[in-house]
Protein backbone atom coordinates (compact mmCIF):
# COMPACT_ATOMS: atom_id res chain seq x y z
CA UNK A 1 0.00 0.00 0.00
CA UNK A 2 2.71 2.33 0.93
CA UNK A 3 5.18 1.60 -2.41
CA UNK A 4 2.09 2.59 -4.51
CA UNK A 5 1.23 5.48 -2.51
CA UNK A 6 4.85 6.83 -2.87
CA UNK A 7 5.14 5.61 -6.46
CA UNK A 8 2.04 7.90 -7.13
CA UNK A 9 4.04 10.97 -5.71
CA UNK A 10 6.54 10.09 -7.46
CA UNK A 11 4.94 10.42 -10.81
CA UNK A 12 2.89 13.31 -9.88
CA UNK A 13 6.24 15.40 -9.00
CA UNK A 14 7.88 13.63 -11.84
CA UNK A 15 5.49 15.08 -14.30
CA UNK A 16 5.21 18.09 -12.69
CA UNK A 17 8.50 18.94 -13.83
CA UNK A 18 8.59 18.22 -17.29
CA UNK A 19 7.44 22.21 -18.00
CA UNK A 20 5.24 22.90 -21.00
CA UNK A 21 4.75 26.13 -22.49
CA UNK A 22 0.90 27.34 -21.56
CA UNK A 23 -1.38 29.82 -23.48
CA UNK A 24 -0.69 33.00 -21.79
CA UNK A 25 -4.91 33.30 -21.50
CA UNK A 26 -4.49 30.19 -19.14
CA UNK A 27 -1.61 31.65 -16.59
CA UNK A 28 -3.10 35.46 -16.49
CA UNK A 29 -6.15 37.38 -16.33
CA UNK A 30 -6.95 40.63 -17.37
CA UNK A 31 -6.74 43.17 -14.53
CA UNK A 32 -10.78 44.49 -14.74
CA UNK A 33 -12.24 41.76 -16.54
CA UNK A 34 -13.94 39.78 -13.50
CA UNK A 35 -17.01 38.23 -12.20
CA UNK A 36 -19.35 39.67 -9.42
CA UNK A 37 -21.33 38.39 -6.77
CA UNK A 38 -25.19 38.80 -6.22
CA UNK A 39 -27.28 37.96 -3.33
CA UNK A 40 -31.06 38.08 -2.54
CA UNK A 41 -33.91 37.43 -0.23
CA UNK A 42 -36.94 34.99 -1.56
CA UNK A 43 -39.29 32.69 -1.20
CA UNK A 44 -39.84 29.33 -2.65
CA UNK A 45 -43.38 27.35 -2.85
CA UNK A 46 -44.93 24.59 -3.81
CA UNK A 47 -43.28 22.11 -1.34
CA UNK A 48 -44.99 19.03 -0.22
CA UNK A 49 -45.29 20.10 3.59
CA UNK A 50 -41.45 20.39 3.76
CA UNK A 51 -41.29 24.23 4.54
CA UNK A 52 -40.36 25.96 7.40
CA UNK A 53 -42.62 25.63 10.40
CA UNK A 54 -43.74 28.78 11.12
CA UNK A 55 -43.51 28.58 15.04
CA UNK A 56 -39.76 28.59 14.76
CA UNK A 57 -39.61 31.11 11.70
CA UNK A 58 -41.72 34.06 11.87
CA UNK A 59 -39.92 35.82 9.24
CA UNK A 60 -41.00 33.46 6.85
CA UNK A 61 -44.85 34.46 7.41
CA UNK A 62 -44.03 38.30 7.46
CA UNK A 63 -42.18 37.52 3.88
CA UNK A 64 -45.41 35.94 2.75
CA UNK A 65 -47.58 38.53 4.55
CA UNK A 66 -45.73 41.26 3.10
CA UNK A 67 -45.81 40.03 -0.81
CA UNK A 68 -49.59 39.00 -0.47
CA UNK A 69 -49.61 42.83 0.29
CA UNK A 70 -48.09 44.13 -2.53
CA UNK A 71 -50.50 41.48 -4.66
CA UNK A 72 -53.62 43.23 -3.20
CA UNK A 73 -54.40 40.86 -0.61
CA UNK A 74 -54.60 41.79 3.43
CA UNK A 75 -54.28 39.41 6.10
CA UNK A 76 -55.84 39.96 9.30
CA UNK A 77 -53.75 41.01 11.73
CA UNK A 78 -54.51 38.04 14.09
CA UNK A 79 -54.64 35.68 12.01
CA UNK A 80 -50.96 33.43 11.76
CA UNK A 81 -50.78 31.41 8.71
CA UNK A 82 -49.47 27.98 9.25
CA UNK A 83 -47.49 27.49 5.70
CA UNK A 84 -45.78 23.90 5.20
CA UNK A 85 -45.25 24.38 1.66
CA UNK A 86 -43.71 27.82 2.25
CA UNK A 87 -39.78 28.59 2.61
CA UNK A 88 -37.36 31.45 2.92
CA UNK A 89 -34.20 31.04 0.66
CA UNK A 90 -31.25 32.71 -0.03
CA UNK A 91 -30.35 33.00 -3.42
CA UNK A 92 -26.82 34.41 -5.02
CA UNK A 93 -25.36 33.93 -8.22
CA UNK A 94 -22.20 35.29 -9.86
CA UNK A 95 -22.51 37.65 -12.78
CA UNK A 96 -20.05 37.01 -15.23
CA UNK A 97 -17.72 39.59 -16.97
CA UNK A 98 -19.37 41.85 -19.82
CA UNK A 99 -23.06 40.53 -19.38
CA UNK A 100 -25.35 42.47 -21.06
CA UNK A 101 -29.04 43.00 -19.91
CA UNK A 102 -31.30 39.94 -20.87
CA UNK A 103 -29.20 37.84 -20.61
CA UNK A 104 -29.85 34.91 -18.14
CA UNK A 105 -27.24 33.53 -15.37
CA UNK A 106 -27.96 30.56 -13.04
CA UNK A 107 -29.00 30.94 -9.35
CA UNK A 108 -28.31 29.04 -6.26
CA UNK A 109 -30.63 28.59 -3.97
CA UNK A 110 -30.68 27.64 -0.26
CA UNK A 111 -33.38 27.25 2.62
CA UNK A 112 -31.94 30.09 5.76
CA UNK A 113 -34.68 28.39 8.43
CA UNK A 114 -36.12 24.93 8.63
CA UNK A 115 -37.27 23.98 5.34
CA UNK A 116 -36.16 19.84 5.14
CA UNK A 117 -36.41 19.38 1.43
CA UNK A 118 -36.86 22.59 -1.35
CA UNK A 119 -38.02 19.31 -4.18
CA UNK A 120 -40.41 20.28 -6.15
CA UNK A 121 -40.58 24.14 -4.90
CA UNK A 122 -40.68 27.11 -7.66
CA UNK A 123 -38.83 30.18 -6.51
CA UNK A 124 -40.86 33.24 -6.40
CA UNK A 125 -39.15 36.77 -8.38
CA UNK A 126 -36.12 37.67 -5.96
CA UNK A 127 -34.49 40.69 -6.84
CA UNK A 128 -30.51 39.83 -6.74
CA UNK A 129 -28.16 42.76 -5.56
CA UNK A 130 -24.86 43.63 -5.80
CA UNK A 131 -22.36 44.96 -2.82
CA UNK A 132 -23.68 48.47 -3.60
CA UNK A 133 -27.20 47.49 -3.12
CA UNK A 134 -28.42 48.01 -7.14
CA UNK A 135 -30.26 45.43 -8.44
CA UNK A 136 -28.21 43.44 -11.40
CA UNK A 137 -30.86 40.64 -11.78
CA UNK A 138 -34.24 39.36 -10.98
CA UNK A 139 -34.92 35.41 -10.11
CA UNK A 140 -37.62 33.20 -10.47
CA UNK A 141 -38.19 29.51 -11.81
CA UNK A 142 -38.69 25.86 -10.81
CA UNK A 143 -36.15 24.02 -8.53
CA UNK A 144 -33.31 21.24 -9.59
CA UNK A 145 -32.56 19.67 -6.37
CA UNK A 146 -30.31 16.78 -6.65
CA UNK A 147 -30.91 15.50 -2.72
CA UNK A 148 -33.59 13.88 -0.67
CA UNK A 149 -35.15 12.74 2.72
CA UNK A 150 -37.53 10.28 3.79
CA UNK A 151 -38.52 9.91 7.58
CA UNK A 152 -39.92 7.16 9.24
CA UNK A 153 -43.04 7.44 12.34
CA UNK A 154 -40.67 6.20 14.64
CA UNK A 155 -38.07 9.03 14.28
CA UNK A 156 -35.11 7.32 11.96
CA UNK A 157 -34.54 8.95 8.93
CA UNK A 158 -32.77 9.11 5.37
CA UNK A 159 -30.92 11.94 3.52
CA UNK A 160 -28.67 12.00 0.15
CA UNK A 161 -26.91 14.64 -1.01
CA UNK A 162 -28.00 18.10 0.24
CA UNK A 163 -32.59 18.22 -0.06
CA UNK A 164 -32.15 22.32 1.45
CA UNK A 165 -30.30 23.28 -1.53
CA UNK A 166 -31.25 23.49 -4.93
CA UNK A 167 -30.52 25.58 -8.77
CA UNK A 168 -32.47 27.19 -11.40
CA UNK A 169 -30.62 27.14 -14.47
CA UNK A 170 -30.56 30.30 -16.38
CA UNK A 171 -32.80 31.24 -13.71
CA UNK A 172 -32.00 35.03 -13.30
CA UNK A 173 -32.41 37.73 -16.33
CA UNK A 174 -29.46 40.29 -16.13
CA UNK A 175 -30.79 43.86 -15.27
CA UNK A 176 -28.12 45.80 -15.57
CA UNK A 177 -24.53 45.52 -16.65
CA UNK A 178 -21.56 46.13 -14.47
CA UNK A 179 -19.20 48.89 -15.80
CA UNK A 180 -15.99 47.60 -17.61
CA UNK A 181 -12.34 49.77 -17.73
CA UNK A 182 -11.79 47.13 -20.34
CA UNK A 183 -11.47 49.83 -23.20
CA UNK A 184 -10.42 52.62 -20.57
CA UNK A 185 -6.24 53.94 -21.31
CA UNK A 186 -3.63 53.10 -23.56
CA UNK A 187 -2.25 49.52 -21.74
CA UNK A 188 -4.08 46.87 -20.20
CA UNK A 189 -2.44 44.91 -17.07
CA UNK A 190 -1.66 40.74 -16.86
CA UNK A 191 -1.74 39.15 -13.56
CA UNK A 192 -0.47 36.07 -13.07
CA UNK A 193 -2.58 33.14 -11.60
CA UNK A 194 0.55 32.03 -9.73
CA UNK A 195 3.03 34.97 -9.17
CA UNK A 196 6.77 34.19 -10.18
CA UNK A 197 9.67 36.82 -11.93
CA UNK A 198 10.97 34.27 -13.80
CA UNK A 199 7.29 33.37 -15.15
CA UNK A 200 6.79 36.92 -15.30
CA UNK A 201 10.29 37.77 -17.35
CA UNK A 202 9.32 34.95 -19.90
CA UNK A 203 5.77 36.16 -20.58
CA UNK A 204 7.07 40.11 -21.23
CA UNK A 205 9.58 38.08 -24.22
CA UNK A 206 7.10 36.09 -25.47
CA UNK A 207 4.57 39.14 -25.58
CA UNK A 208 7.17 41.76 -27.46
CA UNK A 209 8.54 38.68 -29.68
CA UNK A 210 5.12 38.16 -30.44
CA UNK A 211 3.52 41.96 -30.98
CA UNK A 212 6.47 43.70 -31.18
CA UNK A 213 9.56 45.26 -29.18
CA UNK A 214 8.49 47.75 -26.15
CA UNK A 215 4.60 46.47 -26.23
CA UNK A 216 4.93 44.65 -23.01
CA UNK A 217 7.03 45.60 -19.57
CA UNK A 218 7.05 43.97 -16.43
CA UNK A 219 5.70 45.55 -13.18
CA UNK A 220 6.18 43.23 -10.63
CA UNK A 221 6.46 39.32 -10.33
CA UNK A 222 2.59 39.40 -10.44
CA UNK A 223 1.59 41.87 -13.21
CA UNK A 224 2.78 42.94 -16.83
CA UNK A 225 1.65 45.95 -18.49
CA UNK A 226 0.99 45.62 -22.12
CA UNK A 227 0.60 48.86 -24.31
CA UNK A 228 -2.82 48.38 -26.31
CA UNK A 229 -4.89 49.63 -29.08
CA UNK A 230 -7.21 52.55 -28.05
CA UNK A 231 -9.79 51.69 -30.57
CA UNK A 232 -12.10 48.87 -29.20
CA UNK A 233 -12.68 46.22 -32.02
CA UNK A 234 -8.69 46.88 -32.62
CA UNK A 235 -7.96 45.75 -28.45
CA UNK A 236 -9.91 42.98 -28.21
CA UNK A 237 -8.17 41.40 -31.77
CA UNK A 238 -5.30 42.50 -29.87
CA UNK A 239 -5.77 40.63 -26.89
CA UNK A 240 -7.25 37.97 -28.29
CA UNK A 241 -3.54 37.46 -30.55
CA UNK A 242 -1.95 38.05 -27.04
CA UNK A 243 -3.64 35.49 -24.28
CA UNK A 244 -2.88 32.62 -27.38
CA UNK A 245 0.68 32.96 -27.43
CA UNK A 246 2.94 30.50 -25.12
CA UNK A 247 5.24 30.56 -22.53
CA UNK A 248 6.56 28.14 -20.20
CA UNK A 249 6.54 29.23 -16.91
CA UNK A 250 9.02 29.44 -14.34
CA UNK A 251 10.11 25.92 -12.13
CA UNK A 252 8.24 25.96 -9.22
CA UNK A 253 9.81 26.29 -5.64
CA UNK A 254 10.94 23.13 -3.78
CA UNK A 255 8.01 22.16 -1.39
CA UNK A 256 7.33 19.37 0.40
CA UNK A 257 3.42 19.46 0.93
CA UNK A 258 1.39 17.57 3.91
CA UNK A 259 -1.86 16.98 4.45
CA UNK A 260 -2.04 15.83 8.32
CA UNK A 261 -5.86 14.56 7.96
CA UNK A 262 -5.35 12.27 4.99
CA UNK A 263 -1.57 11.71 5.00
CA UNK A 264 -1.00 12.85 1.92
CA UNK A 265 2.25 13.32 1.14
CA UNK A 266 3.23 15.36 -1.97
CA UNK A 267 7.35 15.57 -3.23
CA UNK A 268 8.24 18.39 -5.46
CA UNK A 269 10.68 17.56 -8.34
CA UNK A 270 13.65 20.05 -6.88
CA UNK A 271 13.22 18.93 -3.17
CA UNK A 272 16.78 17.89 -2.14
CA UNK A 273 17.98 16.29 1.48
CA UNK A 274 21.47 17.17 2.66
CA UNK A 275 23.70 14.45 4.66
CA UNK A 276 21.46 12.58 7.15
CA UNK A 277 21.03 9.35 8.91
CA UNK A 278 17.40 8.32 9.60
CA UNK A 279 16.63 5.72 11.72
CA UNK A 280 12.63 4.35 12.06
CA UNK A 281 11.29 1.78 13.86
CA UNK A 282 8.08 0.95 15.67
CA UNK A 283 7.44 -0.22 19.17
CA UNK A 284 4.43 -2.90 19.76
CA UNK A 285 3.23 -3.91 23.07
CA UNK A 286 0.54 -6.31 22.94
CA UNK A 287 -1.27 -7.52 26.35
CA UNK A 288 -3.02 -10.79 25.99
CA UNK A 289 -5.67 -11.61 28.39
CA UNK A 290 -6.75 -15.78 28.59
CA UNK A 291 -8.68 -17.43 30.89
CA UNK A 292 -8.33 -21.17 31.88
CA UNK A 293 -10.02 -23.17 34.44
CA UNK A 294 -8.27 -25.35 37.08
CA UNK A 295 -10.41 -28.55 38.24
CA UNK A 296 -9.96 -30.96 41.01
CA UNK A 297 -9.13 -34.66 40.30
CA UNK A 298 -11.50 -36.99 39.33
CA UNK A 299 -13.34 -38.52 42.31
CA UNK A 300 -11.53 -36.33 44.94
CA UNK A 301 -13.39 -34.62 47.84
CA UNK A 302 -11.16 -31.87 48.12
CA UNK A 303 -10.74 -29.28 46.05
CA UNK A 304 -13.17 -26.66 43.77
CA UNK A 305 -13.21 -25.62 40.17
CA UNK A 306 -12.21 -22.27 39.92
CA UNK A 307 -11.21 -19.77 36.79
CA UNK A 308 -7.65 -18.61 36.29
CA UNK A 309 -7.20 -15.39 34.62
CA UNK A 310 -3.67 -15.65 32.34
CA UNK A 311 -2.04 -12.74 31.37
CA UNK A 312 0.92 -12.47 28.40
CA UNK A 313 2.81 -9.56 27.82
CA UNK A 314 5.01 -9.30 24.17
CA UNK A 315 7.18 -6.05 23.20
CA UNK A 316 8.33 -5.92 19.90
CA UNK A 317 10.05 -2.85 19.05
CA UNK A 318 10.64 -3.70 15.01
CA UNK A 319 13.52 -4.55 12.98
CA UNK A 320 13.79 -1.36 10.78
CA UNK A 321 17.28 -0.21 9.60
CA UNK A 322 19.04 2.83 9.65
CA UNK A 323 19.22 4.31 6.18
CA UNK A 324 22.00 7.19 5.00
CA UNK A 325 20.99 10.11 2.42
CA UNK A 326 23.90 10.91 0.49
CA UNK A 327 24.74 14.23 -0.12
CA UNK A 328 22.45 16.15 -3.31
CA UNK A 329 19.46 13.47 -2.66
CA UNK A 330 17.36 13.94 -4.93
CA UNK A 331 13.08 12.99 -5.23
CA UNK A 332 13.40 9.04 -6.30
CA UNK A 333 16.16 8.21 -4.17
CA UNK A 334 14.18 9.94 -1.09
CA UNK A 335 11.19 7.77 -2.00
CA UNK A 336 13.12 4.54 -2.56
CA UNK A 337 15.13 5.06 0.79
CA UNK A 338 11.18 5.49 2.22
CA UNK A 339 10.22 2.95 0.71
CA UNK A 340 12.74 -0.13 1.71
CA UNK A 341 11.89 0.86 5.50
CA UNK A 342 8.17 0.09 4.97
CA UNK A 343 6.93 3.27 6.22
CA UNK A 344 3.54 4.46 7.07
CA UNK A 345 2.02 7.53 5.59
CA UNK A 346 2.20 8.56 9.18
CA UNK A 347 5.90 7.76 9.46
CA UNK A 348 6.49 9.15 6.56
CA UNK A 349 5.29 12.26 7.79
CA UNK A 350 7.54 12.03 10.80
CA UNK A 351 10.30 11.69 9.18
CA UNK A 352 9.99 14.38 6.81
CA UNK A 353 9.45 16.73 9.62
CA UNK A 354 12.53 15.52 11.39
CA UNK A 355 14.84 16.25 8.28
CA UNK A 356 13.12 19.53 8.39
CA UNK A 357 14.23 20.70 12.06
CA UNK A 358 17.57 18.98 11.58
CA UNK A 359 17.85 21.24 8.52
CA UNK A 360 18.55 18.39 6.20
CA UNK A 361 15.64 19.00 3.98
CA UNK A 362 16.16 21.57 1.24
CA UNK A 363 12.50 22.32 0.64
CA UNK A 364 9.31 24.61 2.15
CA UNK A 365 7.38 21.91 4.39
CA UNK A 366 3.65 23.03 4.46
CA UNK A 367 1.31 21.09 5.98
CA UNK A 368 -2.42 21.57 5.22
Amino acid sequence: MIKRMLRAVLFTALASSLAQAERIKDMAQIQGVRTNQLVGYGLVVGLDSTGDQTSQAPFTVQSLNNMLAQLGITVPPNVTPQLKNVAAVAVHAVLPAFVKPGQTIDVTVNSIANAKSLRGGSLLVTALHGLDGQVYAIAQGNLIVSGFGVEGTDGSKLTVNVPSSGRVPNGATVERAVPSQFGQGDSITLNLNDPDFTTATRLVASVNKGMGDGIASIMDGASIRVRAPLDITQRVAFLSAVENLEVEPGAASAKVIINSRTGTVVISSHVIVTPAAVSHGSLSVTIKEEQSVSQPAPFSKLGQTVVLNNSTIKVDQGSNRMFLFKPGVELDQIVRAINDVGAAPGDLVAILEALREAGALQAELVVI
